[in-house]
């Protein structure tokens, strides 16, 4: 079996043998359960306020921002930002 190329292209890790990969290569309408969130502390604080704790579903991606559905609420962030997400 062949592996995909648009996905072996991609940024996939592996974190305690679970793969996880950046909310800015998550694919639009799919809801994806949020694993880890980096950065400064502040930036975590941030993020764990605005709702980035459970689910998230991305529901397009406009520009450099990306626009994603958190409890019941659009968000828009950033592609840095959002690569600081992992999935």
């Amino acid at each position: 079996m062949q592996p995909n190329r648009a996905v072996s292209a991609r940024r996939i890790f592996r974190k305690e043998g679970k793969t996880v990969m950046p909310l800015s290569f998550a694919t639009e309408g799919e809801e994806n359960i949020i694993k880890q969130v980096g950065g400064k502390a502040e930036v975590r604080a941030h993020l764990e306020n605005l709702g980035f704790v459970a689910a998230v579903k991305v529901i397009t991606s406009m520009g450099g921002n990306i626009i994603v559905n958190i409890k019941d609420s659009r968000v828009a962030i950033s592609r840095e930002m959002a690569a600081k997400i992992m999935i």
